[in-house]
C-alpha cells in the first residue's frame, strides 16, 4: 500500500510540474530521474529511511527541488560535489589497514618492552647465583666443592649465551621502534581523517597514503628475523620514515597562496638552523650511545664468559693454600657483568641511541618539507604560506612570533636550537 502511494504522488506531482510548465514554453526543460529499486519481496510496507526523507523534502515544492538541486533526489550513490566514491573507497580502505598498524606495533611494543624487564632480572638472578655458587665453593672442602663449581660454570654458560642474544636484539631498542611507528602511523591515520573529512581527495591523496604506510612499514619492521633494523651501525644516520617528496597537484588557483619573499627567507634560515644546531647535536648525541651500547654488550658476555672459565679452576680452601685467583675470577667476573648488565638495559641505552637517531630524523623531515616548497617554482602547487608557517611552529613548540624571531636572530653569535621540544 506505502509503494502504491509513493507511487501516486509522484504522479501527482509530476502532472502538476507538466502543467505548470506548459504555461510557460519558454522555460527550460529539466528532466530528473528517480531512481527506486524494483522491490519483490515481502517487505513492501517500507521503503528505506533515504527515499522517505528525500520524498518528503521532494513534497514540499516540487518543481523549485527539480529547478533548483536535481541532484539531491538521486537514490542510489553516486558522486557528490563532484568526488569519486571509488577514491573515497580507497582511502577507507587505507585507514583500516593504519588502524590495524598502530594496534599491532603499540602490542608489540609493549611485548618486547617486558622482555627487556624480563630478561634483565632473569640474567642478573642467574649471574649472582653463579658468582655465590662459585664463592661458596672456593671457601668448602670435600665432595661438595665440585657440585658448586660445576653449577656455576653452568649458570654462566646460560647468561654468557642468554647476553649474546639480548645484546643482538636490544628489545629496548625494539621498543622504542614500535612506540615511534605506533605513533607516526596514528599521524597518518588522523591526516586520512582529516582528508576524509574537509578536503576533496583524489588519486594522488591515495598513492601518497599507500606511500606513507609502505615507507613506515620499510622503517620500522616488525619481524625480527632478515629484516630486523642494524642495532650497532658502522654510522649514525637519521632515521627515514617518509616517501620521497614528489611535486604537489594543484589545489588553488591563487598564484600567491600564502607566499612572500619575505616568508621564504625565513623558512630557509629555520631550515639551516635545523641542520647545523639541532640535527647535528642529536646525530653526536647518537654517536656517543651507540659507542657506550657497543661497549656495554662486549663487556657483558665476556666477564660472565671469564667467571665461568674461573668457576672451573676454583679450589677447595685447603688446598688452595691462601692463593685461590679462580676463585677471585669467578666472583668478582660475575659481579661486574651483573652491573654492566643493568647499565646497558636497565639504563635502556639501546633505546636511547634509537630516540637521538630518530629525533635526528624528525629534523631531516622538517628540513625535506620545507625545501621541497621552496624549490616548487609554481606557488599554486606549494602548501599554503600560512598554514605551513604554523604547522613549522607547532612542530618546533613555538608561537608564530617566536618562529619569526629565531629567523631574525639566525645568523648571531649564540645560535639556540630551533626545537623547544625535545
Amino acid at each position: 500500500m506505502a509503494t502504491l502511494q509513493a507511487s501516486s504522488f509522484l504522479r501527482s506531482s509530476c502532472t502538476n510540474a507538466n502543467s505548470s510548465s506548459s504555461s510557460s514554453r519558454r522555460r527550460t526543460n529539466i528532466t530528473a530521474k528517480i531512481n527506486i529499486p524494483n522491490i519483490r519481496t515481502n517487505k513492501t510496507s517500507q521503503l528505506p529511511m533515504l527515499i522517505s526523507d528525500q520524498l518528503e523534502q521532494f513534497a514540499i515544492n516540487p518543481i523549485e527541488e527539480l529547478v533548483l538541486s536535481p541532484s539531491r533526489i538521486l537514490i542510489h550513490d553516486t558522486n557528490v560535489d563532484g568526488l569519486d566514491p571509488l577514491v573515497i573507497e580507497k582511502l577507507y580502505v587505507i585507514k583500516e589497514a593504519v588502524a590495524d598498524r598502530v594496534e599491532m606495533h603499540k602490542n608489540i611494543g609493549e611485548q618486547r618492552s617486558q622482555w627487556n624487564s624480563m630478561l634483565l632480572t632473569s640474567i642478573n638472578g642467574i649471574t649472582l647465583a653463579a658468582a655465590t655458587m662459585a664463592g661458596i665453593a672456593a671457601t668448602s672442602s670435600g665432595d661438595s666443592v665440585l657440585g658448586l663449581k660445576m653449577s656455576s660454570t653452568i649458570m654462566y654458560l646460560a647468561a654468557t649465551g642468554m647476553l649474546t642474544i639480548i645484546n643482538t636484539i636490544q628489545p629496548s631498542q625494539l621498543a622504542e621502534e614500535q612506540r615511534n611507528a605506533t605513533r607516526l602511523f596514528q599521524d597518518l591515520y588522523n591526516q586520512i581523517e582529516t582528508t576524509l573529512s574537509i578536503g576533496h581527495p583524489s588519486g594522488i591523496d591515495v598513492k601518497e597514503a599507500m606511500d606513507r604506510v609502505l615507507s613506515l612499514d620499510k622503517a620500522y619492521p616488525l619481524p625480527l628475523l632478515g629484516v630486523m633494523l642494524e642495532k650497532f651501525p658502522s654510522s649514525v644516520e637519521p632515521a627515514v620514515w617518509w616517501p620521497q617528496q614528489r611535486r604537489r597537484q594543484t589545489k588553488s588557483v591563487n598564484n600567491w597562496n600564502g607566499w612572500n619573499s619575505k616568508l621564504e627567507e625565513e623558512m630557509k634560515e629555520i631550515m639551516g638552523v635545523l641542520g647545523r644546531k639541532d640535527q647535528e647535536e642529536y646525530i653526536s648525541l647518537g654517536k656517543k650511545a651507540l659507542k657506550l651500547n657497543k661497549f656495554l654488550a662486549m663487556s657483558g658476555p665476556l666477564l660472565t664468559g671469564l667467571a665461568a672459565i674461573g668457576s672451573m679452576f676454583i679450589e677447595s680452601d685447603s688446598a688452595s693454600h691462601g692463593s685461590n685467583w679462580a676463585a677471585m675470577l669467578g666472583i668478582v667476573g660475575g659481579a661486574l657483568a651483573s652491573v654492566v648488565n643493568t647499565v646497558e638495559h636497565g639504563g635502556q641505552v639501546g633505546m636511547v641511541f634509537e630516540m637521538y637517531r630518530s629525533n635526528a630524523g624528525f629534523f631531516e623531515y622538517m628540513k625535506e618539507s620545507i625545501e621541497s616548497n621552496l624549490m616548487e617554482t609554481e606557488t599554486e602547487r606549494r602548501e599554503n604560506g600560512e598554514v605551513f608557517e604554523m604547522k613549522v611552529a607547532l612542530k618546533l613548540g613555538r608561537s608564530l612570533s617566536d618562529l619569526r624571531n629565531l629567523a631574525s636572530s639566525s645568523s648571531s653569535l649564540k645560535e639556540e636550537f630551533a626545537s623547544k621540544l625535545f
